[in-house]
């Protein structure tokens, strides 16, 4: 049995919400693993012709003038990001010629510091050696490379806009869904770690931009995915859920982070040393009713919350001895477990094992 997955809010609609996977079927009831996989940012991409040099179709979202509002997340997967301004790629390209064009006659220095221009120039190459095996992936890849490039031209002539920054790291965090976990040049983990040193230097220049709290803690959550149960999962599983609890803490409408910390926590839960763990899946079970009492409807919320009930009582069960006044005796955990999962199947009859 496995905890739904988190979802990446605010972003490019990509990243966030639809590549999560799997839901367990409440009639086999198993240990769950959780298995969280957040969504990065998407970038909505309406055309795959990768023939055309500029796809009028493709467009790409941009949150160039307002910071973005605190937006509740999304369906699957990085949720969208909400942007104020659309572009096609013909309006993108003649936008960036013309930026060009103003920055060589106003400003021909670049008022970036020596080590911003390298950090950036790394991140670029990042972009420009990602490559896709589909027509759809290369067409998606573009909008993305002329995305970061116009982010990059941004950062040149302003090194502190944190907008230009907070949407570069959505750019690589998708980049790094573009990727297959078997490559080397460039691996996913890097674009992912690019993207998270974005994210940082954004909300060093804003402390209450909370969406990219929230998309810099799914980052991290596919990072730590990637390593197992290792010492270096634990570290990265600890700082997702650092981030969520800013993210909350500047926005806490929002059931979808309170969700995905939840998960995060599951997944902490299962690398701890086993004195550590019941603590941790306690607080884990907070966040999945907080989350519900938000969104009384939130069917993934309302699912995890039964995979953590279950995995409580088996784990009750397994370490045995005499529950304390305050413990559910394990009978009691899995009967709302089951109570749970039914009620997420009742809300999304779709429901499989394959979620």
């Amino acid at each position: 049995m496995t905890p739904e997955e988190p979802e990446l809010k605010n972003g490019f609609e990509p990243k966030l919400e639809t590549e999560q996977k799997q839901d367990p079927d409440p009639e086999t009831m198993a240990v769950p693993e959780s298995k969280p996989a957040p969504e990065p940012a998407t970038i909505h991409v309406t055309s795959s012709d990768p023939e055309a040099e500029e796809p009028n179709e493709t467009e790409i979202q941009s949150n160039e003038s307002d910071k973005p509002e605190p937006n509740e997340q999304n369906a699957n997967r990085p949720t969208e990001l909400q942007q104020t301004k659309t572009f096609t790629m013909r309006e993108l390209l003649t936008e960036l010629k013309t930026e060009e064009g103003d920055d060589a006659a106003s400003t021909p220095l670049s008022q970036q510091s020596p080590q911003q221009q390298q950090q950036n120039n790394a991140a670029m190459e990042l972009i420009d050696s990602v490559t896709s095996t589909d027509e759809e992936g290369r067409s998606r890849q573009r909008v993305l490379t002329f995305a970061a490039r116009r982010y990059a031209s941004t950062l040149e002539r302003n090194p502190d806009d944190y907008d230009a920054l907070y949407n570069w790291a959505l750019v690589l965090q998708e980049s790094a869904d573009n990727v297959s976990l078997d490559s080397t040049s460039p691996s996913k983990d890097d674009l992912l770690e690019e993207a998270c040193k974005k994210y940082d230097e954004a909300t060093r220049l804003c402390p209450t931009l909370n969406d990219a709290f929230y998309n810099w803690a799914i980052a991290i959550s596919d990072r730590a995915k990637m390593r197992g149960r290792t010492k270096e999962a634990e570290e990265l599983w600890k700082q997702a859920t650092e981030n969520y609890e800013k993210a909350v803490q500047l926005n806490w409408n929002s059931p979808q982070a309170l969700n995905n910390w939840g998960l995060a926590l599951q997944e902490l839960s299962a690398i701890v040393p086993a004195r550590e763990k019941q603590t941790i899946v306690r607080t884990a079970i907070s966040k999945f009713r907080a989350a519900i009492q938000l969104q009384f409807d939130f069917h993934r919320a309302i699912y995890n919350l039964g995979t953590v009930l279950y995995g409580l009582a088996e784990d009750t069960l397994r370490t045995g001895g005499t529950p304390s006044a305050k413990d559910v005796n394990p009978n009691e955990l899995y009967s709302q477990s089951a109570i749970y999962i039914a009620a997420a199947h009742a809300l999304k009859p779709n429901y499989s094992a394959s979620i």
